[in-house]
């Protein structure tokens, strides 16, 4: 494991943190505000309060934590979707496990399990069409959540189930866009980034290229980010020198794994299985234009939308939660009027207490005692 023990080294990361601090010292706004950098992905948020990144920099850097985790922005709706479908008799519902217990209006997806649905957890989608080949007599639907990332499993599964003639499997698709999603919080007007850790895993897919309506149209300096300690605390780093140069540019420190143009296989499969929806519900954000996918009508027999009849109806989150501000980066979850008490992970009212990319559950795990005060 020497490679990873290279991204973890300490004296390497306090050298880092030093330099941060003499950047700093030469941004003129650092001095009447904190400089708020967005890490748009759940991961970026784990890693940092994991291995107390936040802490090791000076008080005038603060990390806003963006809604770049797939589970936390499904809206309440369709969870209950989710659970219409799993209780049908005649199907067996596969999803990831970090979706099983988000809450919907009724119960969760673990919940329906326990009341008797065939819930049943998967690694991948093809996981999901193994079960299908096996079960003839049953449909088996496979719930397809995320963004890019995981995007390209799911279409390359439509594909394969298409090629092998199998009827009895479909997706249920919320797969979502980063893109859309970060102009909006571009656009908001309680926000005021100066730049961004942009998603690592993301832009695996993308490439690099989509980012630069945010440093060319908005103005504000990203760097792609690894997930390494010292990946983030460099590119932070990255970010900052931007700042303190009078820079806006599209950098990429996790050049080891994000190419340039992205994946041309995945974002291939990606373009023949979906096509933009008009618009996409957002747990907390409400509808943000073309932020996520549908399946094409090419593959209509897989798409579990137009396999079933659902409920399809918009759910309000409970009153007390505050997703949508957090998500929104607007507080942080410990300013959450329930964030401890009510809402843990074992008793969630929110999504992003359940995921292992939410942001509440980042602070409930790793800063609920330790720097509160900082964050």
């Amino acid at each position: 494991m020497k490679y990873v023990d290279e991204f973890r080294d300490p004296a390497k990361a306090k050298a880092l943190a030093a330099d941060i601090t003499r950047l700093v010292a030469r941004i003129p706004r650092a001095r009447r505000r904190p400089l708020q950098i967005m890490e748009v992905c759940g991961g970026h948020t784990h890693a940092i309060f994991r291995y107390g990144i936040q802490q090791m920099l000076p008080e005038e850097v603060e990390f806003v934590h963006g809604p770049g985790c797939p589970v936390c922005v499904l809206p309440m709706g369709r969870v209950d979707d989710c659970v219409a479908l799993a209780e049908r008799p005649d199907v067996i519902f596969t999803t990831f496990g970090d979706a099983m217990r988000v809450p919907g209006s009724r119960k969760s997806l673990l919940k329906a399990k326990a009341d008797g649905a065939d819930v049943r957890m998967v690694y991948s989608p093809l996981d999901a069409l193994a079960l299908a080949l096996k079960n003839p007599d049953r449909e088996v639907v496979f719930f397809g959540l995320g963004f890019e990332t995981t995007m390209p499993s799911s279409a390359m599964t439509l594909i394969q189930a298409r090629a092998q003639g199998v009827r009895n499997f479909s997706l249920f698709c919320n797969h979502t866009t980063i893109i859309p999603t970060i102009k909006a919080m571009l656009d908001s007007p309680e926000l005021q980034l100066d730049g961004f850790l942009g998603p690592g895993h993301v832009s695996m897919v993308i490439g690099t290229r989509p980012y630069a309506f945010i440093a060319g149209h908005y103005r504000r300096p990203i760097t792609i980010a690894g997930f390494e300690p010292l990946d983030v605390l460099q590119s932070t780093w990255m970010v900052l020198k931007q700042l303190a140069e009078g820079r806006c540019e599209v950098e990429n420190q996790y050049g080891r794994i994000v190419p340039e143009n992205g994946n041309a296989r995945a974002l291939a499969a990606i373009a023949e299985v979906f096509e933009l929806r008009e618009f996409f519900e957002w747990r907390g954000l409400g509808s943000i234009d073309h932020s996520g996918v549908r399946i094409r009508p090419a593959y209509a027999a897989y798409d579990a939308e137009k396999k079933f009849h659902m409920p399809n109806v918009r759910i309000a989150d409970p009153k007390s939660c505050q997703c949508g501000e957090v998500l929104k980066g607007v507080i942080k979850p410990h300013e959450c009027k329930v964030f401890g008490s009510a809402c843990t992970p074992e008793t969630p009212l929110g999504s992003l207490m359940v995921s292992t990319e939410g942001a509440c559950a980042a602070y409930y795990n790793y800063g609920r005692v330790e720097g509160l005060a900082r964050v």
